[in-house]
């Protein structure tokens, strides 16, 4: 927060309180008075200059995704040992007023403007082989159990393989279009945090949205979704169990992820897992 403070003081935006937004392994602030959203990682642990270059893009297509703030240079800033970017803040509206719909509308829009970029990015199998490392490295994932480990390697590797083979289509994806990276705002639906970026089927965006908003893809391979689903649940226990993992509640998030996985099918999406968080 000091870091940010002093950058957006020294950009001649007035800044006497930061509000946080959210906080795990990267950090958003408000900034008051002038009311600009800054995105907060530690160096080296981040993309932003791919996540900055990509929003511009988007910006001259009019893709609905989050925009810069447009009174200071487009580009990550640097300052103690943390990388800001800095964003325009969207007034919120109540989460119940997006409808699966028009989340869905949303998501096809963002999904044609990707199209139409010719961007460098990861390819999703780079990021199931991060996963991957993970699991199989001990030191950094201390708290997942024999059994744990055995079923999310041989999850990854089955799946990474078994998608792959299918041969569908690929584009550029945002790469985690949950709710979390969702704002419903007075200016329509807008998609954050870009750096998750990579190519890939459509189905392995869809397989982290609601159910509800999924079913409004009929186009969408379901068996291939499927598939997505439960890799995307491994994906994800994988890397609650990151020694560096900073999500609240990230452990117990884990468990809740293994116990799907280990339940088998129907896949639930991954918003109904996190759902059960709230549960007693």
């Amino acid at each position: 927060m000091a870091a940010t403070t002093a950058i957006a003081t020294a950009l001649d935006l007035a800044v006497d309180d930061a509000v946080v937004l959210q906080s795990s392994n990267t950090l958003a602030l408000r900034l008051l008075p002038c009311d600009v959203m800054a995105r907060v990682a530690h160096r080296g642990r981040e993309v932003a200059r791919f996540e900055v270059d990509l929003a511009q893009r988007l910006a001259e297509i009019e893709s609905p995704a989050a925009a810069l703030e447009p009174r200071v240079e487009p580009r990550p800033y640097e300052e103690d040992g943390f990388v800001v970017t800095l964003w325009t803040y969207y007034e919120p509206v109540a989460r119940e007023a997006l409808s699966p719909a028009d989340y869905a509308a949303a998501l096809d829009r963002l999904h044609a403007g990707l199209r139409t970029l010719d961007v460098t990015a990861p390819h999703f199998t780079d990021r199931v082989a991060e996963a991957q490392r993970l699991v199989a490295t001990r030191d950094r994932t201390p708290a997942l159990t024999d059994a744990d480990r055995a079923l999310l390697g041989t999850t990854l590797r089955s799946l990474r393989r078994a998608i792959g083979d299918r041969g569908a289509p690929e584009q550029l994806l945002h790469g985690e279009p949950h709710p979390g990276n969702v704002l419903s705002t007075t200016t329509g639906v807008r998609f954050i945090d870009l750096e998750t970026a990579c190519w890939g089927p459509i189905e392995f965006d869809l397989a982290h949205v609601p159910e509800e908003v999924s079913q409004c893809h009929r186009h969408a391979d379901q068996e291939l979704l499927g598939e997505c689903r439960q890799l995307v649940l491994a994906m994800v226990a994988a890397w609650r169990g990151d020694l560096g993992d900073q999500l609240p509640d990230g452990h117990r998030a884990g468990q809740l992820l293994l116990g799907a996985l280990r339940a088998g099918p129907p896949w639930p999406s991954i918003d109904a897992v996190w759902r059960q968080l709230d549960g007693p």
